[in-house]
């Protein structure tokens, strides 16, 4: 192993003198990071080639399934339907919360979260 890592080592340092690395897409910019820490060490090669192959995980699939439940919050109108919605709405977070072992980031849809708080009336009986 140690010759092969020697090898591949040499000709990595020749293709540098020879400009090979110089016009590679992506050059400077900064890498995607795939948050893959909820998936388990031995699944995620096959999600890898399920999402590459345009297949969802299911984690991910419920993350998109309330992201539009939140969207569809957001566009009612009656206050008992949006309140239905918020019901099902914790729902599917308590459910992908199980699913992933820890609670679900938000933050990067914190623009959900404020149309959320602003739609939102509750009605004194």
């Amino acid at each position: 192993m140690f010759s092969f890592e020697r090898i591949a080592e040499r000709r990595i340092q020749e293709a540098m003198k020879n400009g090979d690395f110089e016009n590679l897409a992506g050059k400077g910019k900064p890498l995607k990071f795939e948050d893959d820490s909820f998936i388990p060490p031995d699944l995620r090669m096959a999600y890898k080639i399920l999402k590459n192959a345009g297949f969802l995980p299911p984690e991910l699939l419920a993350e998109k399934e309330i992201k539009d439940a939140v969207d569809l919050l957001s566009e009612m109108k009656d206050e008992r339907k949006r309140y239905k919605q918020i019901k099902k709405l914790n729902i599917m977070i308590t459910k992908m919360n199980m699913m992933r072992a820890r609670p679900v980031n938000f933050e990067k849809h914190q623009v959900y979260f404020q149309k959320i708080v602003e739609k939102v009336h509750i009605e004194k009986e």
